[in-house]
Parts: C-alpha cells; structure tokens; sequence
C-alpha cells in the first residue's frame, strides 16, 4: 500500500513572467522582480494522512489538499523531523537534526532551554531574507521564547502569530503577537484569521519576492471548531472529539483552497510553488482515529508518528505523480536552496540533502543521505527510548516507553521492520537479517553520540 507522503508543507513559488521591457525603464526592474520565485511553506499541526479524504475513503472532506495532490508531486515516503512539535520544526527550519540545533522537547515554558533553535543555528527565513526575500511567518512558533528568539530576529521579517501555548481554551478566544506586540482575540476563528493574514501577506508583497511559512494550529488542541460542521460528523456517527476535530480540518483545507484563489486572482498560481505537510503524525490524546493501519502516533517513532503527508505543486513546471523515494524535514531548505539556486554560506552544515531531481523525475536518486534517522523523549534526550533509523526498506526502532519524562536509559530491546513488506510494522525480522539489525544498531548509536556531541556544545 503506498502512502500519501506528500508534504504537506504547500510552498508557494510565484514565477513571474514580465513582458519585454526597455532596458532603460523602471517597469525593467519591476520585471526582474516577478522573476523571481516566491515561496509559502503551508504546516498542519498533528496533522495525519488518514485525515485527507483521497486517503480515507472521503471520511473527511479535504478538496483543496485533494487537488493540491492531485496537481501536485506527492511523496510516499516522506517523514517529519521528529515526532513531536518543537524538535520536527526545527529540522524544518534549519535542515538538520533537532538535536543538533538544541531543540528536543515539548513545553516551552517547562524546558525553555531544551524547546528552542540555539541562536548559532541559520534558519529558512535567514537563508530566504539573505537572499532578498521579503519574510514572513503566519502561526504556530514554537522554537524559543524571549527577544532573542522571537521570530523577528530568526530571519521573519514580519510574524503573526503565537508561540505555542497562547491558544489555551478555544480557537475563538486566542492572544496573537503581532510583530512583537500582543492582541486579544476574541470575535474570531483561530484558523480563518490566518488564512486572511496569509492572504493579507500575499497581497502587501506581491510585487517583490517572498517566503511566507504558513503554521496552522490545527487540528492540534484545544479541540474547537463550528458547531455546524462538528454536527456534519457527529450525524456520521464519529464521537465528539474526532467529529470536531475533523470539523478543524475542513476549516483548514478550505483557508488553503482560499489562498490558492489568491493567488489566482493575483495571477501568479502558476508561478507558485505550494509545499504542504504535518509537523508529526496524530495526537492520541482526545482519542485515536483512522490513519492508514500505520502503528503509533505522535510521540512514537513508528510510522503513525512520524510518516506525514507531503505534496509539492508548481503549475506547468512540475508535472503531477507519485514518488517512491525517502525524503525528510530535513531535505526541505536544502532543497529550496538547489531549486531557487540561493546564495548559502559555505560553512553551513546541513544533514539532509536535495530532492530537486526526484521532483522533476521519479527515477532520480536525488541527493539524499542513505540513512534517516529520529528520537524523542520528553526532557533531556535519552537515545536508548524511542529511536529509529531507515536505511532503504529497512527500518530499526528502540521502542516508545513513555510520553513523561523516562526515569532511566531503556533496555528494550530494538526491533527491525522492512517497510516494504510491512508498512503497519507489525513483524520483527531481526532474527533472520542478523546482519543488517547489527549494522544499524552500530549506525544508530553513532548517530546518537554525534548530536549529543552538538548539542551538548551549544553555548546560548
């Protein structure tokens, strides 16, 4: 069974064709200017790929993602950076492992130091503002508190939006920082307000090039949407947590359908490139729902956890289809760089690679490490709990123990699954592949004493 990869993560390139110009004119400049590509970066939160409806048997109801894949070049391996929030974000942000950039936990008022990007780390908005880029981010930040990590000095030229736990009741009654300023909201939704600033950002900066990182909360708790549409579920027989959060969803995917619109109106949507994705897979918390027959969910590293959605669309130069090859949050910014051809700092240090050629061909190799690899635990990492490593089919995982803080290092003993053959990793085959389940242990420890090598050396 193939699964919908396809990063939900929509960046939005805008190509913009001019028409021939005097050389001596100012509309020459204007010219140069929508030529050059403008991105958005669209990020669900808990987000699974058993909640679009092309995946679920029309459960949900996703039109507009539907046909972003449709349109689109849609993953089938694509995974997160991590399982849960902060850490999957931040190799979103930065192209490298969580670990390396100090952020590894939930909670930020509970582990401020363990839940942000250390200030030594260049993020997507540095590496796009360098570039000339006029930067933004709409939603969810949840990569460090206080001035020094505010969006606004991690390369956001403009940032709208909260840092992951000013929405503590209900998406109609929220706080929203405003380039550094707070505001109570409380005569909208959540969700419908950032569709209409995304659109606001497209519009103020349609003529010079963007990247707007578009983080929707949703369909993260608190549980909250129309009661009109929660009732829509409920009439289909789902209880009231999935029927309201499938209710979230539907508001979502129609703000995108509406973006999309925008962009049509602005007649740049086929000079835009739309990458759409989930920062981990469902929150089992208010309950588990449909997700493919994948094992886990958010906080584990198995497939539930950390499989995600993942879809590319860029009109008449992307050509719509499936891809087969593994690709990570951590391929996304080099990615970008090789498409755009930006200009990046030789000394940087990324640990994933590109998929630029995969998007233009499924037979591509791309290039992208051989290994993947992942771990979570709440607190200070512990690499023996919930760690895993991909290598082709292959795929090793030190099993999930808790979501609180371990009390010690785990002796659980690893397990091997061919994904290929077992996408639901229902069957340990380290027995009978004595040789590969010892090669990615020995790899999986290695990797674990690098990062900790890292982040143990961040100074902030």
């Amino acid at each position: 069974m193939k699964f919908p990869a396809k990063l939900f993560v929509v960046i939005t390139i805008l190509f913009w064709s001019g028409s021939s110009v005097s050389c001596t004119s100012e509309s020459q400049k204007e010219e140069e200017v929508h030529q050059t590509p403008n991105v958005i970066l669209i990020l669900a939160d808990d987000f699974a790929i058993g909640d679009l409806a092309s995946f679920n048997g029309g459960i949900t109801k996703t039109p507009s993602l539907d046909k972003l894949i449709d349109e689109g070049v849609y993953f089938n391996h694509a995974y997160s950076g991590s399982a849960v929030c902060s850490p999957s974000r931040a190799a979103l942000m930065t192209g490298r492992y969580p670990h390396r950039t100090g952020s590894v936990t939930l909670n930020m008022q509970q582990y401020p130091e363990l839940s942000r990007i250390a200030k030594s780390e260049v993020t997507i908005g540095n590496v796009f503002q360098e570039n000339g880029y006029k930067t933004g981010l709409i939603g969810k930040w949840h990569n460090g508190l206080g001035e020094e990590y505010h969006p606004l000095n991690r390369g956001f030229d403009e940032f709208e939006g909260f840092v992951g736990f000013n929405v503590s009741e209900t998406y109609f009654k929220y706080s929203l920082d405003v380039q550094g300023t707070y505001h109570d909201v409380d005569d909208k939704y959540l969700t419908n307000d950032l569709t209409e600033r995304a659109k606001n950002f497209v519009n103020r900066h349609k003529a010079e090039p963007f990247f707007l990182f578009l983080a929707h909360y949703a369909p993260h708790r608190p549980l909250s949407a129309p009661e009109e549409l929660i009732q829509n579920y409920l009439d289909k027989g789902f209880n009231k947590n999935t029927s309201t959060i499938y209710a979230m969803i539907e508001v979502m995917d129609r703000g995108i359908g509406e973006l999309v619109d925008e962009l049509k109106k602005l007649e740049i949507d086929d000079n835009t490139i739309i990458l759409f994705s989930s920062d981990n897979g469902p929150d089992p918390i208010p309950g588990e729902r449909f997700n493919v027959d994948m094992k886990g969910t958010k906080y584990t590293v198995n497939e539930g956890g950390i499989h995600v959605p993942f879809v590319v669309r860029w009109p008449d130069t992307l050509q719509p289809g499936e891809r087969d090859q593994v690709i990570q949050f951590t391929d996304v910014l080099p990615t970008l760089a090789d498409l755009l051809s930006l200009d990046v700092k030789e000394d940087l240090k990324w640990d994933g690679g590109s998929f630029r050629d995969i998007l233009f061909d499924k037979n591509a190799a791309g290039d992208l490490p051989p290994y993947r690899y992942w771990q979570w635990n709440r607190g200070v990492p512990m690499y023996s709990h919930n760690a895993a490593i991909r290598d082709g089919d292959w795929k090793l995982v030190r099993p999930y123990v808790t979501r609180n803080v371990p009390d010690a290092e785990s002796s659980a003993r690893p397990v091997l699954y061919n994904i290929a053959d077992d996408p639901s990793e229902s069957v340990d085959v380290s027995d009978e592949n004595r040789t590969q389940y010892q090669k990615m242990r020995v790899y999986l420890r290695q990797w674990a004493r690098d990062v900790e090598n890292d982040r143990l050396k961040i100074d902030d």
